[in-house]
């Protein structure tokens, strides 16, 4: 990325700017390192063996360039709407609000499953309260922290990633040590399982694809954070080159530690983590990794809580919601978007509960290819604009390098993705779920902007 000294407009809206540059990097990072990693990165290995690390790398990969275009438009225009209102700009408002909805309706989903994930696994190592009540707690905590200010939102999740960046450092350290043989008492695996890299060859590395991508879904948040940060210009590009590296490091070490030490086949891919620390010979470790991935899903369900309220604050502000959502409380924050983007939450923890393992699966299904779609819009979106500023002469305070050959790379890996999801039988019927959903959602958006143009009209004449 380059940076110019180009100062980025300010953001129309009325939200605040008191988010640090650190509380941005933090909760880029943060955002990617959940259980996803903790808990799913066992079935990748389970997938693929040691190979899956070619997995991570295209993946990583993706998520690098998708990181840098929607950098390159968060700089020039920092928004609350994010990918939203790019891909407005870009391919027209009826793109714009599918996305956007698109987007909100994933999160809201995940809010109510890591709040169930997070009490289910608390309730795991600590049998004492039911885990529907646990569950409304963190519903209602995290409601509270989104509605007392950006500002406090910020620095809880500036502390949960220092958590759980301190605990994968640690079981790096541990990890080396265990393969290095320099842990007293404790055989050393070696690397011996690198010697079978992919047992189950291509079709391995493949299916490991799809689990991967998932995994680092929630970084798209930082586009979305820009618009309440002071300096956005100068605060997204840090966060961004700090998140990217950081993610391949802290992703790609933990996972050749697992790989090496966990060969497929073995019981504590369940939970990756803690087998590497139970082979290690540490006590407790199944306790603690537990207590890391809850703080990882609560951290995940503030972050998408906030996400999730300034997106439809966003619509709302751009007429494709109801305009009482684009109300600001006196801390300037957008509380009928907050309670919205929760309450959805609270009903399907309900049902849930009622209705076990059938709501939240069903609903997971169908919204679970969203981040593809998300990252697919933004490199098309910067691709656009980017070629439109050119053509135009227009000064950006960032610029993506390599343009256009690394944005159309990044579409090329995302339709490589998606051939490889559409091959698996069950992966596919996920896409062909979110699909659906796209079609059914640009209708509404489709038939809203019309009435609004008909409307304008007869105001005209």
């Amino acid at each position: 990325m380059t940076t110019k000294s180009i100062a980025a407009p300010a953001p129309t809206s009325g939200l605040g700017h008191s988010l640090k540059p650190r509380q941005l990097t933090m909760m880029g990072l943060g955002s990617a390192i959940g259980a996803g990693l903790f808990l799913g990165s066992g079935a990748g290995v389970q997938a693929a063996g040691p190979a899956v690390l070619i997995s991570y790398l295209v993946a990583g990969t993706l998520i690098i360039l998708v990181m840098w275009a929607l950098g390159e438009m968060a700089a020039a225009n920092p928004n609350s709407g994010a990918f939203s209102v790019y891909a407005e700009k870009a391919m027209g408002r009826t793109a714009g609000g599918t996305i956007g909805w698109l987007w909100w309706l994933q999160l809201v989903v995940v809010i109510a499953a890591e709040a169930l994930g997070a009490a289910g696994l608390l309730f795991s190592i600590w049998p004492v309260i039911p885990v529907w009540v646990l569950a409304l707690v963190f519903m209602v905590v995290f409601t509270g922290i989104n509605l007392v200010g950006v500002r406090n939102f910020g620095e809880f999740e500036f502390w949960f990633a220092i958590l759980k960046v301190a605990a994968i450092i640690i079981f790096l350290l541990i990890g080396a040590a265990l393969l290095f043989g320099w842990l007293p008492n404790v055989p050393s695996p070696g690397f011996s399982a690198f010697g079978d890299f992919a047992p189950n060859g291509i079709g391995g590395i493949a299916a490991a694809l799809f689990v991967v991508i998932f995994a680092f879904g929630g970084t798209e948040i930082v586009s979305v954070a820009a618009a309440e940060t002071e300096n956005p210009a100068h605060s997204v590009g840090k966060a961004i080159r700090t998140v990217v590296w950081r993610i391949l490091v802290f992703y790609i070490g933990s996972v050749f530690v697992i790989a090496a030490v966990l060969p497929v086949g073995s019981e504590g891919l369940k939970s990756p983590f803690a087998g590497v620390l139970d082979l290690a010979g540490i006590p407790g470790a199944g306790a603690a990794i537990t207590l890391v991935a809850v703080v990882a899903l609560l951290s995940a369900l503030n972050a998408n809580l906030y996400g999730a309220s300034r997106m439809i604050f966003s619509l709302s502000e751009r007429g494709e919601a109801p305009r009482f959502l684009s109300r600001l409380s006196g801390s300037k924050v957008p509380v009928a978007a907050v309670a919205i983007s929760v309450a959805f939450g609270f009903i399907a923890t309900v049902l849930e509960l009622l209705f076990p393992e059938k709501i939240l699966p069903a609903l997971l299904n169908l919204v679970g290819s969203t981040c593809l779609v998300v990252w697919g819009t933004a490199l098309v979106s910067q691709f656009i604009l980017r070629r439109r500023a050119d053509r135009e002469g227009t000064e950006l305070p960032l610029r993506m390098k390599g343009f256009p050959v690394l944005t159309l790379v990044g579409l090329a890996l995302l339709g490589l993705i998606l051939v490889v999801g559409f091959a698996n039988p069950e992966s596919a019927g996920q896409l062909i779920g979110t699909f659906v959903l796209i079609v059914l959602i640009a209708a509404g958006c489709f038939i809203n902007a019309r009435a609004k143009a008909a409307k304008h009209s007869t105001r005209v004449e």
